[in-house]
């Protein structure tokens, strides 16, 4: 829990009082409208619908997106919060580059030109140098030629940054690490896995069915026919046999229409 000065604590408890909250929700929302310099908050409250968002003078948002008495409490709340926070020494003060600090960058950095909190992270922008907290612990990056204009955090659990530069969005944990212990990378997919995975779906699948071929030409030579008129049944039957055999040549492709037109003519001539 936040540690508080005896006029943070009674404002607490006076706050909790009148909104019926407990003592630890308004601590939350306390540390949540300071880290955002008084003019925003984000905060997960279940007393207070869960997740939500506060800016001042703008939007309010909370979990129950309907629930319009719930935001005006929300938002009365945080003014309350702010106007104290902006007259009043809330938090015990912290030597300068420790954890808990408003300054809780290295001094050696000196004052940063940009600076901002998102859920349980800090960032501040120096001349060549990002600082970075998460969960107390700093991290400082050269930013290298990168001209940073703002930073973001990823939606999900990963702690995952990127900050936008002249060159487009890169992730923090790109640029070379100077002191502390770094942001773990963000989640990969194995793409090795992924294709391993793929191909044993496909070998398990039934093989796709042939492509049709075409069936090779064949030199039909039918046997001598009798002379017209004499012929037999067997050589009408061997003709009409020869036919067939054509039009299935015909129908795959083998032979174009006038060839078989051409042979069929020429069989049924000699009978």
């Amino acid at each position: 829990m936040q540690s508080l000065t005896d006029v943070g604590e009674t404002f607490v408890n006076n706050i909790a009082s009148r909104y019926g909250l407990s003592y630890g929700a308004v601590v939350h929302m306390l540390v949540a409208v300071n880290n955002g310099r008084g003019s925003m908050a984000q905060f997960n409250c279940p007393e207070l619908g869960g997740s939500g968002q506060w800016m001042r003078g703008g939007m309010t948002m909370v979990g129950d997106m309907f629930n319009h008495g719930l935001k005006a409490t929300v938002n009365n709340l945080c003014f309350e919060l702010s106007d104290f926070l902006a007259n009043n020494q809330v938090f015990p003060v912290v030597p300068a580059g420790t954890p808990g600090s408003n300054q809780w960058w290295p001094v050696e950095l000196g004052q940063p030109f940009s600076s901002g909190a998102q859920n349980n992270t800090r960032y501040a922008v120096f001349p060549n140098r990002l600082a970075v907290e998460v969960n107390g612990q700093v991290s400082v990056y050269d930013t290298l030629n990168n001209n940073i204009g703002g930073v973001s955090q990823q939606q999900g659990g990963n702690n995952s940054l990127t900050f936008s530069s002249q060159f487009g969005t890169i992730a923090v944990n790109s640029l070379p690490l100077v002191k502390g212990p770094g942001l773990a990378p963000a989640p990969q997919n194995n793409f090795a896995a992924l294709v391993s995975d793929n191909t044993q779906n496909s070998s398990s699948a039934p093989a796709p069915a042939p492509a049709p071929q075409h069936a090779p030409p064949v030199n039909v030579q039918p046997s001598t026919p009798a002379v017209h008129n004499t012929a037999g049944h067997s050589d009408i039957n061997s003709t009409l046999e020869l036919l067939g055999k054509l039009a299935q040549l015909r129908d795959a492709g083998a032979l174009t229409d006038d060839e078989f037109n051409a042979k069929k003519t020429e069989l049924l001539s000699r009978i």
